[in-house]
């Protein structure tokens, strides 16, 4: 079979809020310390790249990507929302009389892989009620339905990343095709061909120690959007990045 188009763009909750950069800024200075744990300060993710991911696509023709643009735009998101909420309900409780606003809390870190030797580690959205997910579930459905998104037939895993050893810069040991690497997605030819072995991290004890930590709570979702793949520096911040906005949604 053909190999899978490597996708351009990704749909996603963007993630920003004071509390939040806060709580990364701690984070980074903790365990980038050497007197604690000396993880590679390029490892830990700027807060403007911040995000829940529900799915990839690859959008290289015009017409792909007028229509992705276009199925967003068109979203009822409110309604989409109170929908979720519905389903849900004989499962959990309601969020409450009158509250008609999406919230995210993230609290706690898990490691992608092995815990002993992992390359990314995220912070989960806490969402007791599942209308977090139900809400993005149907989202992503709909871009799949559209044929604008593949189904990866797996469960969506929800989650902001905030540590990925793929950007430590000075690391480069490279691994032959049968190398296990799940990359940035960004090579071409040459790097389906060689690519690069992450640094891999031993979290037990970051994991322990931040197992509760707070990274954000209640922050309100206000938009939806679609990002090209790989973040860009933001001019006049220091070292912050962001992905680039193709469309948005917002509530």
């Amino acid at each position: 079979m053909p190999p899978r188009a490597s996708p351009t763009h990704f749909l996603c909750i963007p993630l920003a809020a004071p509390q939040l950069t806060r709580s990364l800024a701690s984070f980074r200075a903790d365990i980038t310390s050497q007197a604690s744990f000396s993880v590679p300060e390029d490892a830990v993710r700027p807060p403007g790249t911040l995000h829940l991911t529900l799915g990839v696509m690859s959008l290289r023709e015009e017409t792909m990507l007028a229509r992705a643009v276009g199925l967003l735009r068109e979203l009822r998101l409110r309604e989409m929302l109170e929908r979720a909420r519905s389903s849900v309900l004989p499962l959990a409780p309601a969020e409450g009389p009158g509250d008609e606003r999406l919230s995210i809390t993230l609290r706690g870190l898990q490691p992608m892989h092995k815990a002993s030797q992992t390359s990314v580690l995220y912070a989960p959205p806490a969402d007791p009620s599942g209308v977090l997910r139900r809400f993005c579930e149907n989202l992503r459905r709909l871009f799949q339905d559209a044929g604008l998104m593949a189904d990866e037939q797996r469960p969506l895993l929800l989650h902001a990343t905030v540590v990925n050893t793929i950007y430590v810069k000075n690391y480069k040991h490279n691994v032959n095709n049968n190398g296990d690497n799940d990359g940035d997605r960004r090579g071409g030819q040459q790097g389906r061909r060689r690519r690069q072995e992450r640094l891999t991290l031993d979290a037990r004890d970051i994991l322990g120690r931040y197992d509760d930590y707070v990274w954000v709570e209640g922050m309100p979702v206000t938009r939806v959007a679609i990002c090209r793949m790989g973040a860009k520096k933001i001019e006049g911040s220091d070292g912050d990045e962001a992905y680039e906005v193709e469309a948005e949604a917002l509530f």
